[in-house]
């Protein structure tokens, strides 16, 4: 139902300027070479971005390598194919954009067949619009101004743009935030044209508001509305703000379809045909993704305007399952439903292979009707379909992230079933095994095991899943009151594995006797045979990647085959131990005092030091996670759904190409709508200091608090393998200058997360049995959360630190670690201790400073967040600590002020005896 054009609540806060409309309207009247006069009876004004940086990656390399000619071409191209007003943008951080639109504007003036149309000067910058305002000619459109950094700067900018004789987008943002409803956009369009027409006497139809187009469908109730609200905000502006124009970015409404051309193009025809009646007579559109609307087939239209009109409360899920079915090229779409003629199992079986969702209520109901009782169509006809996806899996004719949409159709399903089952108690489903699923206390990382429990589940598994920072005493109780057949713990963090030990431990203590499963990133066949194995007599099984679930699970499991697994196990994991410990007694170890005579040796006397340029700590804040893609390392978010090889070459893989593709446009189709919707926030912290190495393999720093120097200790961790030749052993410490040297040296710190906001979009996926985008969501969040950390020291080695104020590395090389200066971050080879978190927690107050908080085994929450040191020093290189002897953990343990256990439960996968 739409709401009410009578806004008299809102007219009663403040008298009209002009009067109420019904006088002449005065025409927007902009210029190049030639007059655009925008009237009432004017067709809709199309405004060309492809000369917009933001817009189109083939100009933004133009200009970068300043190709201006080239960049020339673009404009033209965009001339004629009928723009009437072209959006010139040159907003890129790796541009200086003031020079760059100001050179590119006086060669747009030199070219008549370019320069006949108007300009909109486009930029988030003022001091890039003034440049531009000075040197283009005619009547050119400013993009744009707002309130959202208070009136005073609003007024300035308007005075200025009206006495340059410019029209001016006004964008329907204030210091409270966007316009996202309708209200808002009342009430900010309301506000900006009394200021600018009562106060800056700016001549009302020079103004053209963006009354904000945001997505729809994206599965969020709470975005419903967005093509609604702008559609009648644009009615209430027509109507109440006299002359005023409308305008917006209407490749905005179709983002949650990226990938879908067919749906796009109708999802804009829809879209403007509502917006124009409503009165929006000027807009970013590309012409390619357009379709005529009387020629939208007129089952897709039907989905497409109960979406955009917000026409049912399913629209969104309606619109979704739709889509998957919707095929074609541009300018053609059809359906392909050949495939609902077949007989009901068929539809069912190809529903979950494929994934597809659209009609699988329909023909569950078709099944119900048909069965005796309902559990009999899960135990039916979704099993023999799931069992198809589970031969399919097994035989490697489809990969996970196949089968995790598959879930999502036989979660959607069975869900629906539920209360038709729940209502006849005599009815229980007849499962493979009830599994608990767990990750492990402190730990919060829950991708890996998030997949595997969608597996198991396909394949009729009943799954417990306790979440994450799960303690034992929770894992055992829910495991007897369940009565469950397995247990499967997960763990990314060293001090993970102490847990699953811990835990071992207790269920042999209480006799418990179903099997153990682990996994995570952390864990090995060789810690679970060496470490957690010999604590539990009955079956305990490392599982390494999702795909051997299944198998493992239900070798232990049926009767048939689950005493001679166990007893293979057990054997195979005797014999590891027995061979594990032969190869420790052949290795050679250094005490401490000779590993420490064998450190790597700089010579500083000759070795350049750079002193920060911007010392002490900085925090950033709401920062633009769009910054953070080119910086993206693809290859271990393919490992995370078990896809292995290279980022680009994976994707023409012969074995797994076809599928990464695939799994490729659904994250880049996520991660729009992530960057579009403003999903995940991006914070960080990070700080450069005086340092010095003190007592060999301790860092001691210099930090201010509350005016008075301070300094904090860092222990590092030395190699004290026997190595071959003259090669050292190293600890971190060695990079740092030593102290007697009389040099001063420096180091850094650094957090970051762009992980606020990942649990709450991933728990709205999982409430919609969406485990496939909950998942995607983690995934994402990780990649940029590593891309975020490379950024930043990026910039800290050019800028902020400097010691490498001239590189120029691309993507790849940065992946390769191919710059100078390293930042590892403890919990990894180098440094495998997270103790010293609390060092750098306690130094750059990172929980008050950016929120991100350490669980009491010190993983970091939220989860898709990277910490570390920064070392500067050319000679300074990763390594791995390897096996350490009980001296130094000794020495460590005093060093710490901390007991010997203690210590050793830290660095237990490090100690060699």
């Amino acid at each position: 139902m739409n709401k009410s054009t009578d806004n008299s609540d809102i007219k009663s806060k403040g008298s009209f300027p002009l009067g109420r409309p019904g006088g002449a309207i005065r025409p927007l009247k902009l210029s190049g070479l030639e007059p655009l006069v925008i009237t009432p009876d004017s067709n809709f004004v199309n405004v060309g971005e492809r000369t917009n940086v933001a817009g189109s990656k083939k100009f933004l390399r133009l200009i970068k390598e300043e190709k201006f000619d080239e960049a020339l071409e673009v404009a033209r191209d965009q001339v004629d194919g009928g723009a009437q007003i072209i959006d010139i943008n040159m907003d890129d951080g790796l541009i200086d954009g003031k020079e760059a639109m100001v050179k590119f504007l006086n060669l747009v003036v030199a070219e008549p067949d370019i320069a006949r149309v108007p300009i909109m000067i486009d930029s988030s910058k003022w001091e890039i619009i003034e440049a531009g305002l000075q040197v283009v000619q005619g009547k050119c459109v400013v993009n744009s101004i707002s309130l959202k950094e208070g009136e005073e700067e609003f007024v300035s900018h308007a005075r200025k743009i009206k006495r340059y004789g410019a029209a001016v987008i006004v964008m329907a943002f204030d210091e409270v935030g966007q316009a996202d409803n309708y209200e808002r956009r009342v009430e900010i369009a309301k506000r900006s044209y009394d200021i600018l027409v009562n106060k800056v006497k700016f001549p009302p139809e020079d103004i053209i508001f963006d009354l904000n187009i945001f997505p729809v469908g994206t599965g969020m109730d709470e975005h419903k509305r967005n093509a609604i609200d702008f559609i009648e905000g644009t009615r209430w502006v027509k109507e109440n703000l006299p002359h005023c124009s409308v305008s917006g970015g209407v490749s905005n409404v179709s983002f949650s379809f990226r990938g879908n051309d067919p749906v796009r193009e109708a999802m804009h025809s829809v879209f403007l045909y509502h917006a124009i009646k409503a009165g929006m007579n000027m807009g970013i559109v590309n012409p390619a993704l357009l379709d005529v609307y009387d020629n939208i087939p007129k089952d897709l239209l039907e989905h497409v305007e109960d979406v955009i009109l917000d026409r049912r409360e399913d629209a969104t899920e309606r619109m979704l399952d739709f889509a998957e079915n919707v095929v074609g090229t541009k300018r053609e779409s059809k359906v392909d439903l050949s495939w609902r003629e077949k007989p009901l199992q068929e539809r069912i079986t190809h529903a979950l292979v494929k994934g597809i969702d659209a009609f699988i209520l329909d023909d569950i109901e078709e099944a119900r009707q048909e069965a005796d009782k309902p559990i009999e169509v899960i135990e039916g006809h979704l099993m023999i379909g799931m069992n198809v996806v589970g031969d399919l899996f097994g035989s490697g004719k489809m990969f996970l992230p196949q089968v995790v949409k598959s879930a999502r159709v036989m979660k959607k399903a069975v869900a629906y079933l539920l209360p038709y089952i729940e209502a006849d108690k005599s009815q229980k489903r007849q499962s493979a095994g009830k599994v608990l699923m767990a990750t492990v206390k402190g730990d919060v990382h829950d991708i890996g095991k998030n997949i595997v429990s969608v597996v198991l589940g396909c394949n009729n598994y009943e799954i417990i899943d306790l979440g994450v920072m799960v303690p034992p005493e929770k894992i055992i109780e829910t495991a007897k009151t369940e009565n469950v057949d397995a247990i499967g713990l997960s763990g990314l963090i060293t001090p993970s594995l102490d847990e699953m030990v811990f835990l071992a431990k207790e269920m042999q203590r209480q006799n418990f006797e179903v099997p153990l499963l682990i996994g995570g990133a952390t864990t090995s066949k060789a810690h679970t045979a060496v470490k957690i194995d010999p604590q539990y007599n009955f079956a305990v099984a490392h599982v390494n990647d999702a795909s051997r679930a299944v198998t493992v699970v239900g070798d232990l499991l049926k009767e048939s085959t689950r005493e001679k697994y166990k007893s293979d196990l057990k054997e195979e994991y005797d014999k590891f131990r027995a061979n594990f410990k032969k190869r420790g007694k052949v290795k050679s170890f250094l005490n401490l005092s000779q590993a420490r005579r064998n450190k790597y040796m700089i010579d500083w006397k000759d070795t350049s030091i750079k002193k920060p340029n911007k010392p002490g700590v900085q925090v950033i804040d709401g920062f633009d996670i769009r910054k953070l893609v080119k910086y993206i390392d693809w290859s271990p978010f393919f490992r995370s759904w078990d896809l292995h090889g290279r980022y680009p070459d994976i994707l023409k893989d012969e074995k797994v190409g076809e599928q990464a593709s695939v799994l490729f446009e659904d994250a880049k189709q996520m991660l729009n709508r992530i960057l579009d919707e403003k999903l995940l926030k991006a914070k960080a912290v990070f700080g450069l200091f005086e340092a010095n190495t003190v007592n060999s393999d301790d860092i001691e720093v210099k930090f201010q608090e509350e005016s008075e120097e301070k300094t904090m200790l860092f222990r590092t961790l030395r190699q004290q393998l026997k190595k071959h030749g003259e090669k050292p052993n190293f600890a971190l410490a060695d990079f740092i200058a030593p102290k007697e040297t009389g040099i001063q040296d420096y180091i850094g710190f650094f957090c970051v997360s762009t992980g606020f906001g990942t649990s709450e979009l991933a728990a709205q996926f999982e409430k919609d049995h969406d485990d496939y985008n909950s998942i995607m969501v983690k995934a994402l969040a990780d990649r940029l959360a590593e891309a975020f950390a490379e950024y930043l020291h990026k910039q800290v080695r050019t800028e902020d630190w400097g010691y490498a104020p001239d590189e120029n590395l691309s993507n790849e090389e940065l992946i390769k670690e191919t710059y100078k200066g390293i930042r590892p971050a403890p919990g990894y080879p180098a440094c495998p201790d997270h103790l010293e978190k609390l060092s750098i927690w306690e130094l750059l107050k990172v929980e008050e400073r950016i929120g991100v908080k350490l669980t009491e085994s010190l993983a970091m929450w939220p989860a898709a967040s990277v910490s570390g040191y920064y070392f500067a020093n050319p000679e300074a290189r990763y390594f791995g600590l390897g096996k350490i002897k009980g001296d130094q953990v000794k020495d460590f343990a005093e060093r710490k002020g901390i007991t010997f256990e203690k210590a050793g439960k830290w660095l237990n996968p490090n100690i060699a005896d």
